[in-house]
């Protein structure tokens, strides 16, 4: 086991009717001025104004950025960037699902300090502090609002450029499961087999620790019983619930591990082909595990276990056996296109599928893969995803 440095939110509220709290913790960060970062979507359906008439019965008024997009990129922040820069805002809250909040991120960073997001990309770690934020998440999926990462995509050369560091991590972040109650099934699957997939690859990273171990653990225990059940019923409160608290759980668990090879493959996904982050994790999961079993059988097995689709007694080649099925059969039941399905013309993929590999390789989570795979090994897993 690694050492492992833990950071976390420095203020959390948890529950139903969370939200309520969101003036005191924007006094708590000794803000008065917010602003609220969202996207279109949670203007249209009275999330953020739900959000602002709280602000507003405690006196407290904030304006809007909402041209936020699925899959941020350098050019869809930059309107918040020019905001914060040319305001006198003294905290950002996020209010949304991964995209809103990175978002969140980079502008309450950049809005500061200036730059590209480039200038801001892994390898350099980003310790500066940027106005405090705070995260309030509407889909169990990233668990952003409680990493010190975001990802930004580069439209120049079509690059999902990783930002890492503590300037990056919410200051404070309200989960409140409430909020995630009308999101539909499509983006329900998608963002909770994104949740599975922090919790597993924190859980066999070689970044793992005793803490991300118990957080993932948890966290798998309670995506494994409700994803099915709030994927066909977006209704059901106490399977909302349990997913919303192991998105966060799974979200505290890689950043504090790390994620590991589904994630360096999956960014280029993203950004070369537009498929949304959970669901190329989804197409990857099943042919990423079963490469990366024999480095991590016993680590394999109890993921197995905690998901639920393995019992206690299991020995590790049956339990691994029974993970590989769930996951196949997860993804026909939310059901999860190749990418041939989704759309992606063959020989646009042929032609940058060296270059996606080199990239999940530059990206540097494949290293902390159980089985560390080299670039041809990479190009054969993505050939298998057609």
């Amino acid at each position: 086991m690694s050492i492992q440095s833990i950071v976390l939110p420095r203020m959390m509220q948890i529950g139903s009717g969370a939200c309520e709290k969101l003036p005191e913790f924007v006094r708590a960060v000794g803000g008065s001025k917010p602003l609220l970062v969202t996207d279109k979507m949670m203007v249209q359906l009275g999330y953020a104004e739900q959000v602002l008439s709280v602000l507003r019965e405690a006196g407290i008024e904030a304006d809007v950025y909402d041209d936020t997009v699925p899959e941020p990129t350098a050019s869809s922040i930059m309107g918040g960037v020019v905001m914060v820069q040319n305001g006198s805002y003294d905290v950002v809250i996020a209010l949304g699902g991964g995209s809103p909040i990175d978002s969140a991120k980079a502008i309450a960073v950049m809005g500061k300090f200036g730059g590209t997001i480039r200038d801001y990309c892994f390898p350099r770690l980003v310790s500066e502090k940027g106005l405090p934020l705070i995260a309030i998440p509407t889909t169990a999926g990233t668990g952003s609002e409680c990493t010190k990462v975001t990802v930004i995509t580069d439209e120049a050369n079509s690059e999902k450029l990783l930002c890492v560091g503590t300037a990056f991590m919410p200051t404070a972040a309200i989960i409140d499961y409430t909020l995630s109650l009308s999101v539909p099934p499509r983006t329900t699957a998608d963002t909770g087999i994104d949740a599975l997939t922090h919790a597993i690859e924190a859980y066999v990273s070689r970044k793992a620790g005793l803490y991300s171990d118990s957080q993932a653990l948890a966290a798998m225990s309670l995506i494994g019983p409700n994803l099915r059940t709030v994927y066909h019923d977006g209704g059901n409160r106490a399977a909302r619930e349990a997913m919303m608290l192991g998105s966060t759980l799974a979200g505290i668990a890689f950043n504090n591990a790390s994620v590991a090879l589904v994630h360096g493959m999956s960014r280029p996904i993203g950004a070369f082909f537009h498929v949304p982050h959970g669901l190329s994790n989804a197409m990857l999961l099943p042919a990423v595990t079963a490469y990366s079993i024999p480095a991590a059988a016993e680590r394999y097995a109890d993921c197995a276990r905690a998901i639920g689709v393995a019992a206690a007694g299991d020995d590790t080649d049956t339990a691994n056996g029974k993970l590989l099925d769930e996951l196949v059969a997860l993804n026909r039941e939310l059901k999860v296109p190749t990418l041939a399905e989704f759309g992606v013309q063959k020989a646009d993929f042929d032609a940058v599928v060296e270059t996606m590999a080199e990239q999940a390789l530059a990206s540097g989570s494949p290293g902390n893969n159980p089985r560390i795979p080299a670039k041809e090994e990479i190009v054969a897993i993505y050939r298998e995803l057609w």
